[in-house]
């Protein structure tokens, strides 16, 4: 009987395969724990991940020094997640620049519907300066692009100024209500009661206890009737009062078919959205010395702020 010999080389791989695989120890896949092996004295270091070898050999984490609080104060140190505009090369050099710029200026830690007060340098000013208050309704981008939009209405005319978070134009940024909102954004106090968005130029900045947690604002604003800038019965808004009533069939029937309940259970999309937790930490580890340091220095001019010399009696 005449043999094919690619059939034989076929056959001779497969034999070849399953000897290599009788020399393979077999592992087991049983549910009951393993018997544990003596415990062996070892040195005791720490591994490069952060961890350190226990008692019997075992691994216990360390507790992480960042505090969970950056991922929300610092958030545009955080890259773009999409895939396609990401470099770790200018996002590393991009993030010594935004350090740098912060030696050089206080920027302190602010959220959307923190009430600010912005001075930055304009040539048709007498003094070459301009301060402008109002609410921060939006903050947006990542590294050096990141900007924040304020919005006030000053003689009854609304007001937004658009500002990069490291523009060199910008010379000071105040605090002056430190909160949270109850939503990301506050695009719909353009729609709103101009009452929500008014703030006096000279406002006195309100000062918080160091260690106070920041405090979130719960208010729900009103707002205007149609046209608004946006469909707002389409977005999941907690901050708003008055959409039902401002909504008729009609737009209830649109929105629910544009409606998408199930991407809270995309795992896959909030990835994409997101950056990794493990990528987060690698990030502020590496520059959690000099913020930490900049915190520092803020916080002690902050006492001096607030310390009231004691009058001397007579």
């Amino acid at each position: 009987m005449l043999q094919n010999p690619a059939v034989t080389r076929y056959f001779h791989r497969i034999f070849k395969t399953l000897c290599t695989l009788e020399r393979v120890p077999r592992r087991c896949f049983s549910t009951k724990p393993a018997p544990q092996a003596a415990p062996q004295a070892a040195p005791a270091t720490t591994t490069s991940t952060g961890k350190s070898p226990g008692a019997g050999g075992s691994v216990t984490e360390r507790k992480s020094i960042i505090p969970p609080n950056y991922r929300f104060a610092y958030q545009e140190f955080l890259p773009d997640p999409k895939i396609e505009w990401r470099n770790s090369l200018r996002e590393k050099l991009e993030r010594k620049d935004m350090l740098d710029r912060r030696a050089n200026i206080d920027i302190p830690e602010f959220y959307v519907g923190s009430v600010l007060a912005v001075t930055s340098s304009d040539q048709h000013a007498e003094n070459k300066t301009a301060r402008f208050v109002g609410i921060c309704i939006l903050r947006e981008k990542a590294g050096l692009r990141h900007r924040f939009i304020l919005r006030n209405v000053i003689d009854h005319q609304a007001i937004e100024v658009s500002y990069d978070l490291y523009d060199p134009t910008v010379h000071k940024i105040e605090v002056l209500r430190l909160e949270k909102r109850l939503d990301d954004h506050l695009i719909y106090l353009r729609d709103a009661l101009d009452e929500y968005s008014t703030f006096d130029i000279n406002m006195e900045p309100e000062i918080l206890p160091e260690g106070t947690p920041v405090p979130v604002n719960d208010v729900k604003v009103v707002l205007k009737p149609h046209p608004w800038y946006a469909r707002w019965e389409r977005h999941n808004l907690q901050g708003v009062a008055n959409i039902e009533e401002h909504t008729n069939e009609r737009r209830r029937r649109k929105a629910a078919l544009v409606a998408t309940p199930w991407e809270k259970y995309d795992l896959m999309k909030e990835y994409r959205r997101s950056i990794p937790e493990e990528e987060q930490k690698e990030i502020f580890t590496e520059i959690y010395s000099t913020l930490h340091s900049l915190e520092l220095q803020r916080k002690k001019m902050k006492r001096k702020r607030t310390f009231v010399k004691p009058t001397k009696l007579a």
